[in-house]
């Protein structure tokens, strides 16, 4: 028979430390770390810097959805269906109603970015506050072009007035 005792063994888990030692980071450990979230560093950050030329793709995309939808929205509804494109932000959508404008489905709004309109005749103007392309049940539309810009990229939407089919791409030098 075996003697039990009321006391059992220590059982050391980390058999390379002696009981009193304190645990924590040795220096090389430390290098290691900062390494490693230094070249994380250096892969991120050229991602931030095209961050402003993704924001004015997707604003054109945006704004390419919205007269694609009203083109639609008048074809299918029998009435006409108009897009404001806005410049100043600061307008408010009430403003439309009392303008007799109650056929507005969609609204877009610039964020930095410069637009000019070119009619029919190749005249040129710069939206200052904002510009309504109108699309007609038939099928037309109010037509134009709508270049748009920031900084040093340049774009453009063309509705033909017509057929008030929409094309886009980038402005050639």
């Amino acid at each position: 028979m075996t003697l039990i005792s009321g006391s059992s063994p220590v059982i050391n888990l980390n058999p390379g430390l002696n009981p009193g030692s304190s645990r924590g980071f040795t220096l090389l450990e430390i290098l290691l770390v900062l390494t490693i979230i230094g070249m994380a560093s250096v892969l991120v950050v050229p991602n931030l810097t095209g961050l402003e030329s993704r924001t004015f793709s997707a604003q054109l995309r945006q704004a390419n959805s919205l007269l694609n939808y009203a083109r639609r929205i008048a074809v299918v509804s029998g009435q006409t269906s108009t897009v404001s494109l806005n410049v100043n932000t600061a307008i408010n959508p009430e403003d439309y109603l009392s303008a007799g404008q109650k056929n507005i489905v969609g609204r877009w709004d610039s964020a930095g970015i410069d637009i000019r309109f070119r009619d029919s005749t190749d005249r040129e103007i710069d939206v200052e506050e904002r510009i309504d392309i109108t699309f007609y049940p038939e099928g037309g539309s109010s037509g134009g072009t709508l270049l748009f810009r920031q900084d040093e990229r340049e774009a453009f939407i063309a509705i033909d007035p017509f057929t008030g089919r929409i094309t886009s791409g980038e402005e050639e030098d």
